[in-house]
C-alpha cells in the first residue's frame, strides 16, 4: 500500500509518502507547499490542489490521508486548514483517490505512542520509523510522513472512513 499523508495548511502545506509492503514501511518522498500570505485565498488553494494532483499522477499513491483540523482558539486558521483540506479532498477525488482522516492525537499515538507528542518528538519517530538518515524537515513534512505512517499501519480505517 503506497499512502500519501498531507498535513493541511494554507500558508505551508506538507506531503509525505509512506509505501508499507510487507509489514515494512519506507518513506518514498517528503515535502511541503509554501504560498505567500499576499496571495489570495483561490490561488493558495489551486497551488496545494495542484500539487497533490501531481503527486497523485507521478506516485499513483493508493490512498490519501489527511490530519483533522484542530479546532483551537482562533476560528480564521480554523478556516484556512479547512479551505486547504478541502482542495486537497477535491484533487484526491477528482483522481479516484480514497481519502481518510485522523484526528491529530490518534497519528500522534501512533507513530510516538503518546497522543499529546510534540513536534520534535514526532519528527525524530518518523526518522527512525522509517530509517531516514535525518529528521524530515519542516515539520509540516513530518506530520503528513507521520498520518501517512498512521493510515498505512491501520489500513481498515479506510474503509470506515469511506462509510462516514
Amino acid at each position: 500500500m503506497k499512502v500519501l499523508g498531507i498535513d493541511p495548511g494554507t500558508a505551508a502545506c506538507g506531503y509525505g509518502i509512506v509505501h508499507e509492503s510487507d509489514g515494512r514501511l519506507r518513506g518514498t518522498c517528503h515535502g511541503w507547499w509554501h504560498t505567500e500570505a499576499s496571495a489570495r485565498v483561490e490561488a493558495r488553494l489551486l497551488v496545494i490542489s495542484s500539487g497533490v494532483q501531481d503527486l497523485i499522477a507521478q506516485r499513483a499513491p493508493d490512498a490519501v490521508a489527511l490530519e483533522e483540523s484542530y479546532v483551537g482558539a482562533d476560528a480564521r486558521i480554523a478556516l484556512s486548514v479547512g479551505q486547504a483540506r478541502g482542495a486537497v479532498l477535491v484533487a484526491a477525488a477528482s483522481a479516484g483517490v480514497p481519502c481518510a482522516e485522523y484526528p491529530p492525537a490518534s497519528v500522534k499515538q501512533a507513530v510516538c505512542g503518546y497522543g499529546r507528542a510534540d513536534k520534535g518528538q514526532v519528527q525524530r519517530m518518523v526518522k527512525a520509523i522509517l530509517g531516514l538518515a535525518e529528521p524530515p524537515t519542516p515539520h509540516h513534512a513530518a506530520d503528513a510522513l507521520a498520518v501517512a505512517i498512521c493510515h498505512a499501519l491501520a489500513p481498515t480505517r479506510l474503509l470506515e472512513a469511506a462509510a462516514l
